[in-house]
């Protein structure tokens, strides 16, 4: 006789273990955030793998993408806002940046404790090429996913990230 039981994940496992020590707990929240965990992390792998052979990071698209979105100058606050990472790792990355010769910095003629950051042609070509990388690399990732599945799931995303940050600041 054929199982028609759906068949388990390894986030299964874990919470089989959790439930056995505590069967009064409800582990809904623990399943999500687990899953989404798993998946998030198989995702990144994914594309900076894919990256990586091209000799592309995925911090290029977002600090060029930053610059591109911001008018193509930014300055480096604004920039380690956008990235969401530590001021010396931002330095870092412009610095690398600016040495391949993607973007220039320079100090703000109206304050000198300011450096602006600026993106320039070379930059805006690799900006371009890190995007079609990342989206081919999307597109492998979810190839044989149902289209139906991914658009549910994106829709329920939105729906668990709206609840929890709220809506977009309007521009």
């Amino acid at each position: 006789m054929a199982s028609t039981q759906t068949p388990r994940d390894r986030v299964d496992g874990l919470l089989e273990v959790i439930a056995e020590r505590d069967p009064e707990r409800d582990l809904n929240a623990k399943a999500v955030t687990w899953r989404l965990r798993r998946a998030s992390h198989r995702i990144d792998t994914e594309i900076r793998r894919q990256l990586a052979a091209q000799g592309m990071e995925l911090w290029e698209l977002e600090i060029l993408c930053a610059l591109r979105n911001g008018g193509g100058t930014l300055t480096m606050g604004a920039l380690l806002d956008a990235a969401q990472i530590t001021s010396g790792a931002i330095t870092n990355r412009v610095a690398r940046l600016e040495r391949d010769g993607y973007v220039r910095r320079e100090m703000a003629p109206d304050d000198r404790r300011q450096v602006l950051v600026t993106i320039t042609p070379a930059g805006l070509d690799r900006n371009w090429q890190v995007i079609a990388a990342n989206n081919a690399a999307e597109q492998e990732i979810f190839a044989t996913i149902d289209p139906d599945l991914q658009r549910r799931l994106s829709e329920d995303l939105r729906a668990v990230l709206l609840t929890v940050e709220g809506p977009a600041p309007t521009a």
